[in-house]
């Protein structure tokens, strides 16, 4: 999983995030803007103001330049955390109005803004920005899906968990430790305004596993500020300054334990999470570009399961003899780094990294390397993720992040839930060496300014997703039993995931329903399964791990038969994996359309 202010901007959990990375989302302040407007009219009368121009209008003298310049600048002060994320500093303390007038100034920014780019002749452009103005279109109309179809404002916690979090002033050193400070200072003092919000918006009771993800990510937060956040800090020798950091903490601390109280201040309900067939099935046509029908959905994910327990029982014969799918799992699975996942996480990077240049399976723009450590209490829904620093950042680290187990958990659930050595192995190719850090490495130095900050969500995991089993496939370890094991663990965690949803969201299924076919199908432990059920429920386009791996196979097997008729083994992957990063992040049938000539945008799915 990615964290960087919009990549996840098409997904829920991504309104946490959208997108991506960065620990934001496309959430903003109302700037008084109608308020603005009225004073510039001052001294005319209604009658003699000029009109406004209608999108056609504008369309006649609008370069596309300054189209997306204006969209910027309008989209960065509405979303300030998101525009930290991208490493604007300029925002720094800043957070979003979640006031319902700040709400609808979300709406209406990008409404406006897919008008007038929708009158924008694609054909007066280069090919270019023409592509690029349909990518700001299909990403707009995604967002505005969770925006206003979803509502996720006033229905769900992740919303407001991603831009809340503070990690892009404590893990991120764009300064000395003491401007970061006064910046953090700024934003703990907006943190109770912001609170209020939080609590007029959300409304309750809610499902029982928004409560927990609630509760404990407000909750996590406070205990941030007081803890690790703080001890970030504690080289800076202002003794005002760290009198004035206790103060301001102690107040935001107890706005975001208030948000978590209100969440608790009805028993969580077992329902009240579905999106329903209709809203679900508008949530991957218009975030993802995906547009089949439901049952064709499902089976496409069902096909992916049989084939890839298929392959698990091939590994296992070799692996473990004898023994059923649950037992070879858990023999991968105790196989457990001696010195933690952290560490072991660390020490893989190098080899996997040196694999990719013998074997020239993608290029590597630039020098940069990503760290590893423990993700910070607040962010321990997942895991395992990534955050990355956007495009206006110089010289800042990617931190690849590895949550330990639940506290609350027994001992033994504890344990199993520290992963094997190649289930972790899967999971480092996934969040670094070639996934999402690759990933991100092309697309802040694409082409593209739009798609150097708006990667989707489904390109984003998707790729990273693609890229375990393609690195097995390029013959990492050598065709090793026990990698192959560790690689399928991984794949058929998002198999379940995908057919998870769409039972959640649209065929009635309950949170036990789910953690069962977590269990049973795709042989999670106890831990894994109680904590991706729940996502489910919050997070209802996490499907796009396998759909996207799925479309991107598809258009990789397509393009080299096209590019590279005779092509043998992994001949012509490099140059379709440099293509298609190139493009930034947006939904995978915008990509198929431009990389094979073809007349329309569509999915395709298959071998």
């Amino acid at each position: 999983m990615i964290f960087r202010g919009l990549f996840a901007a098409t997904s829920a959990i991504a309104l946490m995030a959208a997108c991506t990375a960065n620990d934001t989302t496309p959430d903003g302040p109302y700037d008084g803007v109608e308020q603005s407007l009225d004073q510039s009219a001052a001294g005319q009368t209604q009658e003699t103001s000029p009109p406004a121009a209608t999108p056609d209008e504008m369309a006649e003298t609008e370069s596309w330049d300054a189209f997306m310049a204006e969209f910027l600048d309008a989209y960065f002060e509405l979303n300030p955390t998101f525009a930290i994320s991208q490493g604007k500093h300029e925002f720094d303390g800043q957070l979003p109005d979640w006031s319902p007038a700040g709400l609808q100034e979300q709406v209406d920014l990008r409404e406006d803004m897919i008008a007038r780019a929708e009158a924008i002749d694609p054909d007066g452009l280069s090919e270019a920005d023409a592509f690029e103005r349909q990518y700001f279109i299909n990403t707009m109309k995604g967002e505005l899906f969770w925006l206003v179809e979803a509502d996720q404002p006033h229905l769900n916690p992740s919303f407001y968990l991603g831009p809340l979090g503070p990690s892009v002033y404590v893990a991120r050193p764009y300064a000395d430790a003491e401007t970061r400070m006064k910046a953090f200072i700024e934003y703990a003092k907006n943190v109770p305004a912001a609170a209020e919000q939080v609590k007029a918006n959300l409304k309750v009771p809610m499902p029982a596993t928004y409560v927990k993800l609630g509760t404990a990510g407000f909750n996590g937060l406070a205990d941030h500020y007081e803890g690790g956040a703080k001890d970030t800090f504690a080289e800076v020798e202002d003794e005002a300054l760290q009198a004035e950091y206790d103060a301001v903490v102690e107040e935001a601390a107890a706005a975001m334990r208030s948000v978590a109280d209100y969440i608790e201040s009805e028993p969580g309900t077992d329902d009240g999470y579905a999106l329903g067939a209709e809203k679900f099935s508008n949530m991957i046509r218009l975030t993802e570009g995906v547009d089949i029908s439901l049952e064709e959905l499902e089976a496409i994910g069902r096909a992916d399961l049989k084939a890839n327990q298929n392959a698990l029982a091939e590994a296992c014969s070799v692996f473990a003899p004898g023994a059923d799918m649950v037992d070879c799992m858990a023999k991968m699975a105790a196989n457990k780094p001696e010195e933690g996942p952290v560490q072991e996480a660390r020490d893989s990077l190098p080899a996997l990294k040196q694999f990719l240049i013998e074997k020239d399976l993608v290029s590597i723009p630039g020098t940069e390397e990503a760290l590893v450590e423990e993700s910070p209490p607040y962010r321990r829904q997942n895991s395992a993720y990534i955050s990355i620093p956007g495009p206006y950042e110089e010289g800042m680290p990617s931190v690849y992040y590895i949550s330990p187990p639940d506290p609350t958990w027994d001992e033994a659930t504890r344990a199993e839930y520290i992963p094997g050595k190649m289930d972790l192995l899967g999971t480092t190719i996934h969040e670094v060496w070639p996934g999402h850090f690759l990933n991100f490495l092309h697309a802040n130095r694409s082409d593209s300014v739009f798609g150097q900050m708006f990667v989707g969500y489904a390109f984003a995991e998707g790729w990273a997703h693609y890229t375990e089993e393609m690195m097995i496939d390029a013959g990492l370890h050598d065709g090793d039993p026990e990698t192959k094991i560790g690689q399928l663990s991984n794949a058929l965690l998002r198999n379940c995931r995908y057919l998870s949803t769409i039972g959640l969201h649209t065929q009635g299924w309950s949170v036990d329903d789910s953690y069962e076919l977590f269990r049973k199908e795709c042989y999670i432990d106890k831990g894994n399964a109680t904590q991706q059920a729940a996502r489910g429920t919050y997070d209802p386009a996490y499907l796009n791990y396998t759909m996207g791996k799925l479309m991107i196979r598809k258009l990789r097997n397509d393009w080299v038969a096209a590019n590279y008729p005779d092509a043998e083994g992994t001949e012509g992957w490099k140059a379709f994996h440099d293509e298609f990063l190139s493009y930034g992040g947006p939904n995978i049938p915008q990509v198929r359309q431009a990389m094979m000539d073809e007349e329309e945008a569509h999915a395709v799915f298959g071998e």
